[in-house]
């Protein structure tokens, strides 16, 4: 057979082959994004990636800020962390845990200012406490 014909075949055969793998790449339908947040009845959560685990819940105000008890919640499903607010600002008792879940600290806050007597325990569970006057 003629070498430029060979060519030719070659090089149409590679042409025809590029165009069908093209088109299989573009059948393929690009990941939806995942929605972890959901707001219904005026409550909030928020999901870790695959939704099977929840990471933030608490209520919200007519306004869309932060009201009442806010928790957060380790990808393994133990309570990490809770605050109270009130219109969207810290205002109440919060406590904040280690991975463990023991206790890292707690005390209250006044609109977002810690207040009074925070108690805060290192990893040893050694004890300390610090007063904030507003």
């Amino acid at each position: 057979m003629n070498p430029i014909k060979i060519t030719f075949f070659l090089a149409f055969l590679l042409t025809i082959f590029a165009c069908e793998h093209a088109t299989e790449q573009q059948k393929v339908k690009p990941k939806e994004k995942e929605e972890l947040v959901e707001i219904k009845d005026g409550f909030y959560k928020e999901w870790y990636p695959g939704k099977k685990q929840l990471k933030y819940e608490g209520q919200l105000d007519k306004k869309g800020a932060r009201e009442g008890k806010w928790s957060f919640y380790s990808e393994k499903g133990g309570l990490q962390s809770f605050t109270f607010y009130s219109a969207g600002k810290k205002n109440g008792h919060s406590v904040v845990k280690y991975p463990n879940g023991k206790i890292h600290y707690y005390g209250q806050y006044k609109d977002d200012q810690m207040i009074g007597e925070w108690i805060t325990y290192d990893e040893k569970g050694n004890k300390s406490v610090n007063n904030f006057n507003p």
